[in-house]
């Protein structure tokens, strides 16, 4: 099916376009009444991710409300362990919960490598309704936790401050450590080959806990099994964000990917000069800029804008729109994106 709205996958190719495009992490959720009325029809956030149907209709919410230049799919990086075989619960203003832990290499052997088309269907099905759904309105974008970020919630069995679990194992038994990565990394690659099946035209990988760990552990823990990936999926475009590695960012311009996506501390013009034009960026408006007046932020939008002129760029956030941003900030975002973009380009 020809995209009728296809910058994002313009501006990844290289090719000439008259605007940025702009998407939002997380633009699926909680900022949109419309998606909150879908939630509370339902028991919570699992019941909705795993309702093909729904996951659908509030992945097209955005395109539809307000105005972005790509869907992604209305998913949760945690369904990976829950598919190898350690379910998690997401307690409410809490975040995600696991009953059990991997702490041994007994606990690693109940692990299974996930079959995507069985335990992850439902993902899968959503893709596929949300295409229906789009008929050919804007790209699709799926998306998967990096192994370190997913190793980081089986280890220490929520979120954490420190993640002093997760990274103590890899001090006391990286044999360990490394093995559960190979688990997760096998199972990522199967899951985003499937999300692509399925209709994806480009996907995510999300290291959100990417700058908790100092540069050697992460090259060792982290860099190593991200470059499979990126190795593996072929078939669409990759886009890598991993959130504070800022110190990873020589590793990042050499791994085959084709989008780095920027968190708000990564300064701009230090990672254009970096990545020499290699990559193209994607970001990164600090997600509080959209409590500050109107008039602030379209200036802080514009000049992002302007530091990223040099390079091709895909805008949006420097991380996931915050639950209680107003929609018509994120509106107003968006709006000063298109009509900045299309007078400077």
């Amino acid at each position: 099916m020809q995209i009728k709205n296809d910058l994002l996958l313009r501006v990844i190719k290289g090719e000439e376009v008259e605007r940025t495009p702009v998407w939002l992490m997380r633009q699926a959720g909680r900022i949109l009444p419309e998606y909150r009325a879908v939630r509370a029809s339902v028991s919570g956030f699992i019941e909705l991710a795993q309702t093909p149907e729904l996951a659908a209709e509030v992945t097209i919410q955005p395109v539809d409300l307000l105005g972005v230049d790509a869907a992604i799919i209305f998913s949760d990086i945690l369904v990976v362990p829950e598919a190898m075989g350690l379910p998690y619960k997401m307690i409410e203003k809490k975040g995600p919960w696991f009953s059990e832990t991997i702490g041994s290499a007994a606990d690693l052997k109940r692990l299974q490598i996930a079959d995507p088309d069985e335990s992850l269907n439902y993902v899968l099905e959503a893709i596929r309704l949300t295409k229906k759904g789009l008929n050919g309105r804007v790209p699709l974008i799926g998306f998967a936790g990096a192994p370190w970020t997913i190793f980081a919630y089986m280890v220490e069995g929520s979120g954490s401050k420190t993640f002093s679990k997760a990274r103590a194992m890899l001090y006391q038994n990286p044999e360990l450590a490394h093995q559960l990565l190979d688990k997760i990394t096998k199972t990522t690659i199967k899951y985003l080959k499937a999300q692509v099946v399925a209709g994806a035209n480009l996907v995510q990988v999300f290291d959100s806990w990417a700058g908790i760990l100092p540069p050697h552990q992460y090259r060792e823990f982290s860099m190593e099994y991200i470059k499979r990936i990126c190795e593996a999926i072929t078939e669409v475009p990759v886009t890598v964000f991993a959130k504070g590695a800022y110190f990873a960012l020589e590793d990042i311009k050499n791994l085959p990917c084709d989008v780095v996506g920027l968190d708000w501390n990564m300064d701009i013009r230090t990672v254009s000069a970096q990545m020499e034009g290699e990559k193209v960026l994607q970001g990164n408006l600090d997600p509080a800029a959209l409590y500050a007046s109107d008039e602030v932020l379209i200036r802080q939008t514009k000049e992002m804008l302007d530091q990223f002129k040099q390079d091709r760029h895909i805008a949006n956030l420097g991380h996931g729109v915050y639950p209680d941003i107003s929609p018509e900030k994120v509106k107003l975002f968006i709006q000063t994106v298109k009509e900045y973009s299309s007078s400077i380009s």
